[in-house]
């Protein structure tokens, strides 16, 4: 088992008027063999949070509960965890043989010959056989992390933390290890904590994923449903790459009136802004929901092409609505160049609308009843 629940966790650091909430009141339940992604800017308290699980940080309030029972006041080393860090933490006097043992040496009360068999075992499905024997200083980047991640598999531990493990690795080899890490997980069924600050790996690694910003949980689902159906306007913007395009717009009756265009609205969306607590309404939709407008399209909008940036299949293409920098998402095979005037609409179906005050989802745009698994994320990494 490995059930894990942080119950109103709280973590303040310094005293009195020099006081920083780094986690408030953090809620989360992570289920059995669940991979569940921690993501958010730099500051947005995912680390500390990490630490805390782990042992490295006291907790000011709130509790860590283990397959049902307490670690909040335990001491690292009897948490039944296991952390890989970014910089690998790897004893670079010792082999990559010892320094995957070590742990279990310092830990438990394995033979010689037991914790040789776990080892040789575990860098068998690692593959990193042959470089027992080297230290860390002859290694590259990419082994030295599946070393960092051999150690930590080698404990068999309930929980495996991750705090942003490949973000030393070049582009092309953090692909390929998010791959191996995804599989390897799966294979071992261990609950898995991964934090990063990099959306395309939440959004591609995880079961479910928690956005945090300000020390805050702001939305905790599935990739998709993050994506797709954002609580407020900052998993909107942070989710997804390109980000989505925002227009700050004025409620006038059944219209969204913004200095470049007006948007009428259908009776029924008109109808769900109402409960909106401002008349300011953001309206955000993403790069690939922009479509070439039809003759019909009643809001229809006029655009001049800033920039294009062809990348094969696909073809960004940046434009300005009254000084608002916005980035469509369209077909490749489609003949764009700069200067040119576009006409686009965003279909109301497609279209995002957040509380002007609140910043908190209106409207989210309409999925049909299939799965998620029917829709496919289409950003590209950070």
């Amino acid at each position: 088992m490995g059930k894990l629940e942080l119950n109103n966790l709280t973590k303040v650091f310094g005293v009195d008027d020099d006081q920083v909430i780094a986690v408030n009141d953090l809620n989360i339940a992570i289920e059995d063999g669940e991979f569940l992604v921690l993501v958010g800017p730099s500051g947005c308290g995912k680390s500390t949070t990490l630490r805390c699980v782990a042992g490295l940080e006291t907790v000011t309030s709130g509790e860590i509960i283990l397959d049902g029972q307490s670690v909040t006041n335990q001491k690292s080393k009897e948490r039944d965890m296991a952390m890989v860090f970014q910089n690998y933490a790897l004893y670079p006097h010792m082999t990559a043989r010892e320094n995957m043992s070590f742990g279990l040496k310092m830990s438990t009360d394995l033979s010689k010959a037991k914790i040789d068999e776990l080892v040789e075992d575990t860098a068998e499905m690692m593959g990193i056989n042959e470089l027992l024997e080297d230290r860390p200083g002859e290694l590259s980047g990419g082994q030295q992390q599946r070393v960092a991640l051999g150690r930590a598999i080698v404990r068999e531990p309930e929980v495996f933390l991750m705090d942003e493990p490949l973000s030393n690795l070049d582009a092309k080899l953090r692909t390929a290890m998010r791959t191996e890490l995804q599989e390897l997980q799966l294979r071992l069924g261990i609950t898995t904590i991964y934090v990063t600050h990099d959306q395309t790996e939440a959004m591609t690694m995880g079961d479910r994923i928690a956005v945090l910003n300000g020390g805050e949980l702001q939305q905790i689902g599935t990739p998709l449903e993050c994506y797709h159906q954002p609580n407020n306007r900052f998993v909107a913007g942070f989710i997804g790459s390109p980000s989505m395009n925002f227009l700050d717009c004025h409620l006038a009756g059944d219209t969204l009136r913004q200095d470049s265009f007006d948007y009428q609205l259908s009776a029924e969306t008109a109808e769900q802004l109402r409960t909106s607590s401002s008349e300011h309404v953001t309206l955000g939709i993403r790069p690939e929901d922009i479509q070439p407008a039809d003759a019909e399209d009643q809001n229809a909008v006029t655009v001049s092409v800033n920039v294009v940036e062809p990348l094969g299949d696909t073809t960004y293409v940046y434009f300005d609505l009254d000084d608002t920098p916005c980035t469509a998402s369209v077909s490749g095979d489609l003949a764009i160049e700069e200067g040119d005037q576009l006409e686009v609409v965003f279909p109301e179906d497609c279209i995002h609308l957040f509380d002007g005050a609140t910043g908190d989802a209106v409207k989210n745009r309409k999925l049909d009843s299939t799965s998620d698994s029917e829709y496919s994320y289409s950003g590209e990494p950070a």
